[in-house]
């Protein structure tokens, strides 16, 4: 929830209450003019009558997640400005130029303010949208980020696909916008043709951790596209973590300085590209391409749990995006232990009415188990499918669905969730179990 304090009653701070009010975390408004402040409780704003050009005004007043400066005097919006900085050094602050301002204000509060709006050319929505949770979320990001003394290792979950592949890409570029160099990080293998293709294709910079690696070269972790070290990665449980963005539901509390969890969109590349958007960092071309490969295949070009946020995400970066590579990065060759592993899926398959089973044995390619479970689906009459393998100890389980009334992620995670990690969406999930002692017996 995302606390306001609002200072000013003039005309757009009117416009602006009662909305913000509706949103969670509530809204405080505190304006030296007495009728207006009795005028906002009427109307069920919390409102007080105090001289915001104090700083003492605000000492009790707990800090909150955004400051919005809203008179129509440009001079007191000035002196409001300084005084909530001097009170609110770390807050999210949106400031108004007021009324006819002159040239010097915007230069004025842009030296304290994070955002400043003119009214003369801005909407109230679009104020609305600058002053909102994502926004703040946003500033949140760029503070931890700023605060580190060191680089950060952005770690996507073992044998990362395009969408935490691109996620990491586009964090590790919104951390060097803020002054923090970064590497991008993953365990495990990228061997499917495609995702390999993508990575080779796109140029992008990679470190292969190796089981049990030591991060203590870096002042920083964050995870994306998962929520927990120990969990599809290769980091100890134990790890301090400082930054999470996900757009899968947790199983477990999430633990690290900064928390982004959106179950709500269909990748985590749309919750990125709403990251570079606001904290302006310069989209490059290979970021768009990736992030909209990262969105295309996470949501199944669009046709699973995609939501508006998707569709604007690939809106914005499409221009910068180059479809050429993405339509080479469609067309890759399939290797012969792919080719073997979708053989024996088929060859060992077990039919039980509309679902289909099967096991192939080792693997060599832990990416050949999601194609094998993709070509099964094609079968007549099969609306699910159930694919493992084993590779280094480890089960490793790959399901898919298509018009099945079943939800395929809650059932991977309410079978395997205590005995080993699960999940995924409702057509498309996985899971990995080790095997343990039963690795030894024969």
């Amino acid at each position: 929830m995302t606390s306001r304090l609002m200072l000013g009653s003039g005309w757009l701070a009117q416009a602006l209450a009662g909305r913000l009010t509706d949103r969670a975390g509530g809204l405080t408004v505190l304006t030296d003019n007495e009728a207006a402040a009795r005028t906002f409780r009427e109307e069920g704003v919390g409102a007080e009558h105090a001289d915001i050009t104090d700083a003492e005004t605000f000492a009790g007043h707990p800090a909150p997640d955004a400051v919005v400066v809203a008179t129509d005097d440009p001079a007191r919006n000035e002196a409001a400005a300084r005084a909530a900085r001097d009170a609110y050094p770390d807050t999210f602050m949106l400031a108004f130029t007021g009324v006819d301002p002159a040239p010097e204000t915007g230069t004025a509060l842009s030296a304290v303010a994070d955002e400043v709006v003119d009214p003369t050319r801005e909407t109230a929505d679009r104020v609305l949208d600058a002053s909102g949770d994502e926004s703040v979320r946003a500033r949140k990001l760029l503070s931890v980020l700023r605060e580190l003394e060191g680089p950060l290792a952005v770690v996507a979950h073992d044998n990362p696909d395009p969408d935490a592949i691109a996620s990491a890409v586009a964090l590790g570029e919104t951390a060097a916008g803020a002054g923090c160099d970064a590497d991008v990080c993953y365990f495990g293998t990228i061997s499917h043709q495609e995702n390999r293709a993508f990575v080779n294709l796109l140029d992008i910079e990679m470190r292969n951790l190796e089981p049990g690696a030591d991060l203590a070269e870096y002042a920083g972790v964050a995870l994306v596209d998962h929520s927990r070290p120990g969990v599809n990665d290769g980091l100890p449980e134990n790890m301090a973590i400082d930054i999470v963005i996900d757009h899968h539901p947790p199983r477990a509390p999430v633990d690290a300085r900064f928390v982004d969890l959106r179950s709500d969109v269909g990748a985590t590349s749309t919750l990125m590209v709403d990251y570079l958007r606001r904290l302006d960092v310069p989209l490059a071309g290979r970021t768009a391409t990736a992030l909209l490969f990262g969105i295309r295949i996470d949501t199944d070009e669009f046709t699973r749990e995609v939501s508006p946020d998707d569709f604007a995400a690939a809106a914005y970066i499409l221009p910068r995006a180059d479809l050429g590579t993405l339509d080479r990065i469609d067309s890759p060759s399939m290797s012969a232990d792919t080719l073997e592993t979708i053989a024996r899926a088929i060859q060992n398959s077990r039919r039980h009415g509309p679902a289909l089973i099967s096991g192939v044995g080792q693997l060599t390619a832990r990416d050949a188990l999601a194609q094998a479970a993709d070509r099964l689906l094609n079968i007549e009459d099969v609306t699910t499918t159930f694919v493992y393998g084993i590779s280094e100890g480890t089960v490793y389980v790959s399901a898919r669905a298509r018009g099945a009334d079943i939800d395929l992620g809650e059932t991977l995670r309410d079978a395997f969730g205590q005995i080993g990690s699960a999940g995924g969406h409702a057509d498309m999930a996985g899971a990995q179990l080790s095997l343990g002692l039963l690795e030894t017996v024969d």
